[in-house]
């Protein structure tokens, strides 16, 4: 080739050139490629990727019972506001979604989206009737943006009892029976989407909460810090709930706090209760190098 090119220098000026406009017109790329090529640099990132450029600018310096500022929590619910199904490749007439017929147990399915230490990003897909049973989060900030259908979600936060407190929480927490811990309830309500997306915190929010679906439905939920082993503190601990009157008798409420108060008690995950893994076929996450 190098030969053929010297060959190619000594030839007349016109030939040179006309030759070389040949070449230019050769390698100069069509209008049609320059309009894909541009469109393709300038496209629009999905809308899961603007969540997981969003997610990692949020909780880039999170841990464990570090909570987003004000501002990071409204930026980041509100880029899962406008996402749906459709934008995850979801369809309720998908598997994940349907009864088992050969089974008593409705199987959970979790679509894995992303992780690291800092987040996780995934979605619970539940059949109709299917639970999610009361479990915890300790020292995260968890989002959870209902994609589609109905559920029930009942949540907690523990009932502490400051110097400050009023007389009615002490008389309450003054009676708790061994190893048991008052919650007070946050949320007891149906959804059904469309609907905004919730915020968990570490301390308040409804820390502890349960999911019963009414419908099939799908669940996308940011977890930041996820969940780990034991050893770091943030392993899921599941609980039964009492009614308050259960263990105190009369107790100390006003009517119009029945119901508001309950005990709530550690225990082993239910042997019922499964969530099976299967892959995230939706719009795929690009991470900058």
């Amino acid at each position: 080739m190098r030969v053929q090119g010297e060959l190619a220098d000594q030839r007349t000026p016109e030939l040179s050139a006309v030759a070389r406009e040949l070449t230019s017109e050769k390698r100069r790329p069509s209008s049609k490629k320059n309009k894909r090529k541009q469109k393709k640099v300038g496209s629009t990132p999905s809308a899961v990727q603007r969540l997981f450029e969003t997610c990692k600018e949020v909780f880039a310096d999170g841990g464990a019972g570090i909570v987003p500022s004000p501002e990071d929590v409204d930026r980041l619910r509100s880029v899962l506001d406008y996402i749906d199904a459709s934008d995850v490749g979801l369809t309720q007439n998908m598997p994940y979604f349907r009864h088992g017929a050969s089974t008593r147990t409705l199987p959970i399915t979790y679509l894995h989206i992303y992780k690291c230490d800092k987040l996780s990003i995934g979605i619970f897909c539940l059949p109709p009737s299917a639970v999610i049973p009361l479990h915890n989060h300790p020292g995260m900030t968890v989002f959870s943006k209902l994609l589609f259908g109905s559920m029930h979600i009942k949540s907690y936060d523990w009932v502490n009892v400051p110097q400050n407190s009023n007389e009615i929480v002490k008389s309450l927490h003054s009676v708790q029976p061994p190893g048991l811990h008052l919650a007070k309830v946050k949320t007891d309500s149906v959804f059904t989407a469309p609907c905004k997306t919730s915020v968990l915190y570490p301390e308040d929010g409804g820390n502890m909460h349960c999911f019963t679906a009414r419908s099939s439905c799908a669940v996308l939920d940011v977890l930041g810090p996820p969940y780990s082993n034991p050893d770091d503190g943030r392993d899921c601990t599941y609980y039964n709930e009492f009614h308050y009157k259960s263990f105190s008798g009369d107790g100390n409420l006003a009517p119009e706090e029945d119901g508001v108060y309950a005990w709530l008690e550690a225990k082993k995950k239910p042997d019922d209760f499964f969530v099976v893994g299967a892959k995230y076929r939706g719009p795929k996450i690009i991470e900058q190098s």
